[in-house]
């Protein structure tokens, strides 16, 4: 595939090759719009394709042995902060999901997933929107209740317990993929309201992000279905 100047540059980083073939192949079928640059099989190497490559989006496994996703993100976060990561994961790794969120991706997709949703999430990864599926969302909401919560000390406790009834109401948006206009229609705000409210959900949460609010949401037990 040859790169254009529009294209956007993709990284794949898994542990097993048949993934990440299958990821190149689906890459190259899509024509213009996308350039796989390289892959990775650990986290350490992908940090050191990522330096020399930086590319704007990064597809990331989560369990790899060495280095794994977690720790990956977390680097990539701090060093090349402009770098969308967006999760590779499979139904059954919700806890982990979350944890990658809050370490700084943009959100997930499923490793079984077609084509068109690939696209689609590469795409929106790359202009910086957050990917969160509702129905997994809806899921995971479904299950809070008997998520082992992080221990938490009692400052932190205290900061939650000022998380206001309406930046709850917009945590709770956030989480259903609603964008800061579709918010503020919704609540009848205006979308300066509505970033102020993100502002300070992010402070209390200690969060930098949408798709890490959320996550810190879900693990906090301050959202429901």
């Amino acid at each position: 595939m040859n790169e254009k100047q529009e294209d956007i540059r993709v990284v794949v980083v898994d542990d097993h090759l048949v993934v990440r073939e299958g990821l190149r192949m689906m890459l190259e079928i899509a024509g213009e719009g996308f350039v796989l640059l390289g892959d990775a099989a650990d986290g350490a190497t992908a940090l050191r394709v990522i330096e020399e490559l930086q590319p704007g989006v990064v597809l990331m496994d989560l369990r790899m042995p060495g280095m794994d996703g977690l720790e990956a993100i977390i680097q990539i976060r701090e060093r090349w902060p402009h770098i969308a990561v967006v999760i590779l994961t499979t139904y059954n790794e919700d806890d982990l999901m979350l944890r990658g969120l809050r370490a700084g991706a943009c959100g997930y997709l499923l490793k079984d997933t077609d084509r068109e949703t690939l696209f689609h999430a590469i795409r929106a990864a790359a202009r910086g929107d957050m990917l969160l599926q509702p129905e997994t969302m809806a899921r995971i909401l479904a299950r809070t209740t008997d998520m082992p919560r992080p221990a938490t000390s009692s400052a932190e406790v205290d900061k939650d317990s000022t998380l206001t009834e309406r930046e709850r109401e917009v945590l709770q948006a956030v989480a259903r993929g609603e964008r800061s206009k579709e918010i503020a229609s919704q609540l009848g705000i205006s979308l300066r309201t509505v970033g102020s409210h993100l502002t300070s959900i992010y402070t209390k949460l200690g969060v930098d992000s949408r798709a890490a609010a959320v996550a810190a949401g879900i693990e906090r037990g301050l959202l429901s279905r």
